[in-house]
């Protein structure tokens, strides 16, 4: 999993001619974006996007297409990823040129699974603004405004993305006898009758994926780390399996290299029909020795706090793995799905509940990525929207730690149902991605408190995280309330709404009550906990329903934020020349 908050569709039209492969699969320098953008906006000639300045959205509003995409644009700051590679060996550098190679096969591969055929689609938008959303949204749905197509000829995302066939129905899919249709590295597609057949990713693409595992291959010959050096041998050979298993459990000793890469189909934010499938993604990482160390001692204390945590014991009987990595790292690559809109600002993986149990997780947090939220992004929102009395409170250490606690907390309650319906993934579906996220967030403010309690997170205000992290609802709720990042944010407010947790004054401006929220933490984090331990398919879809929405007065607030010209998140200057420059 990951913070990204983010993360997560059309019948085929008479003007789709982009048939997709079906396929499938989680936090410097600054640039100011209107710098950028007016470069590009400057220089663009006419074209039937920029000509037709009238176009309606498809809610029949009419509006400025130009100056619509200039302000959608807006939304995202440019930012340039670098680190310190100083220390790095001729190897290390030849090792990180094979990795970007493979990063960028995984971007492409991720085109296919979420949209279809790249080239074709982008040589069809002539206006270059319209073309630089594309690209940040990796197709024609905004990723900030609920999935609506910003592109014309395009109407609604499927929800299944190219996971599944446009035309397949929920019915027919169960009504299919297969026993890997529910795989995250199947896809679905239909043979020449029109039937049902399930295929591998290492099938369906297969000369990419060959392609990756070779070049994996040739970065492994070359690394000193010997824990590296197998798990890069081994993840080849998960893509050309679809078998992460091994690969994974390798990865988890990939603890003490100053380079780290994750790469595969990971995360099932982008199939919004069932949340099945998985969708390829890698990110590049150059490990932050000094920060890492500040974080080796709070792993010692998981076991305790799942032992602790404040449900019947029943909802908590999984026992994590004893090897948690916690990091601190500089991304310097995103690819595919983790860099679609939103970006992620930490991960936690691997996500299969196998190796949770048996090994662990890794708790990676992107701390470059991570400040310039911070800086950019969330206090400006905090100047706004929080109470000035309180907003001495908004403290990077504290949005860093609340992020961290977040990733800590995906490993923990419960994995496998209580009542025999299998995994919480499963049991809960398509609603699994947003109640899973939704326990990381409010989990995770429960283990800050309760560390404090224990005198291990001291010689801080706990006062700092609760309104950071009130501030950072607001700057993740601006995901849209259509990811599984955004329906979690609402969620929570309107939980803390109803708990009293916090007041919004004459000014606007919202001031918490610390023991009151303290209060809702503690019974959000036991009502989805009880969720996902029963299964319980029907709850989750009402909790979801009616309180996963952003309502009307919310909504002014939000909008004071895009009139003030805050950006909703970033988007990245990136590369191995840009790392080297």
């Amino acid at each position: 999993m990951k913070i990204k908050l983010s993360k997560i569709f059309i019948e085929n039209q008479k003007t789709h001619t982009f048939a997709a492969k079906n396929n499938t699969m989680k936090r410097i320098l600054i640039i100011p974006l209107t710098l950028i953008l007016m470069s590009v906006i400057v220089s663009c000639g006419d074209s039937p996007e920029s000509t037709d300045t009238k176009q309606k959205t498809n809610t029949g509003e009419v509006i400025n297409a130009k100056d619509n995409m200039t302000t959608k644009l807006s939304q995202y700051a440019s930012y340039t990823l670098q680190s310190d590679v100083s220390h790095l060996s001729d190897n290390q550098r030849k090792i990180l040129k094979y990795l970007f190679e493979v990063a960028q096969i995984m971007d492409d591969l991720y085109w296919q699974q979420n949209l279809g055929d790249k080239k074709a689609f982008l040589q069809s938008i002539k206006d270059p603004a319209t073309k630089q959303y594309a690209i940040i949204n990796y197709g024609p749905w905004d990723e900030l405004d609920g999935l609506k197509p910003f592109v014309k000829g395009w109407g609604p995302k499927p929800a299944g993305a190219n996971f599944y066939p446009h035309d397949m129905t929920k019915e027919e899919f169960e009504k299919f006898e297969n026993k890997d249709k529910k795989s995250q590295y199947t896809i679905l597609k239909r043979d020449t009758k029109g039937n049902l057949q399930v295929q591998w990713y290492h099938e369906a693409y297969a000369g990419a994926i060959e392609k990756a595992a070779t070049l994996l291959e040739k970065a492994a010959a070359l690394a000193d780390n010997q824990s590296f050096g197998k798990y890069l041998k081994l993840r080849a050979k998960a893509l050309r399996t679809d078998d992460y298993f091994e690969s994974d459990m390798a990865w988890l000793d990939v603890q003490d290299n100053d380079i780290d890469f994750v790469v595969g189909p990971i995360e099932n934010y982008t199939d919004a029909l069932f949340g099945y499938k998985t969708a390829f993604e890698s990110f590049i990482l150059i490990k932050d020795r000094v920060w890492s160390e500040r974080l080796q001692k709070y792993a010692k204390f998981l076991p305790q706090l799942q032992k602790e945590l404040p449900v019947d014991p029943k909802y908590k009987q999984d026992v994590p793995g004893s090897n948690v990595d916690l990091n601190a790292y500089d991304a310097v690559y995103y690819a595919g799905d983790c860099n679609n809109g939103s970006k992620t600002i930490a991960i936690n993986l691997p996500n299969d509940e196998r190796v949770q149990l048996q090994k662990g997780s890794r708790k990676l947090q992107l701390k470059n990525a991570m400040r310039a939220k911070f800086e950019k992004i969330l206090v400006p929102i905090a100047n706004i929207l929080i109470a000035p009395g309180q907003r001495k409170h908004i403290k990077f250490d504290a949005f860093f730690a609340n992020t961290m606690f977040h990733e800590v907390a995906h490993g923990m309650g419960v994995k496998n149902t209580i009542n025999g319906k299998g995994t919480a993934r499963i049991a809960l579906k398509e609603q699994y991605s947003a109640l899973e996220e939704g326990k990381a967030d409010i989990l995770g403010l429960y283990l800050v408190t309760k560390l404090n309690e224990m005198g291990e997170y001291k010689d801080v205000e706990l006062m700092d995280n609760y309104v950071t992290f009130m501030a950072s609802i607001f700057r993740s709720v601006r995901f849209g309330a259509s990811s599984a990042h955004g329906k979690a944010n609402m969620i929570r407010f309107n939980f803390f709404k109803e708990k009293g947790a916090f007041t919004k004054n004459e000014d606007g401006t919202y001031a918490i009550d610390f023991e009151k929220m303290k209060a809702a933490a503690t019974q959000l984090t036991q009502i989805i906990l009880k969720l996902q331990g029963d299964g319980d398919y029907e709850g989750a879809k009402k909790l979801v329903s009616q309180q996963g929405i952003i309502k009307q007065d919310l909504q002014k607030d939000l909008d004071r934020l895009t009139q003030a010209g805050i950006p909703v998140d970033v988007t990245f200057k990136q590369g191995y020349d840009v790392l080297f420059h």
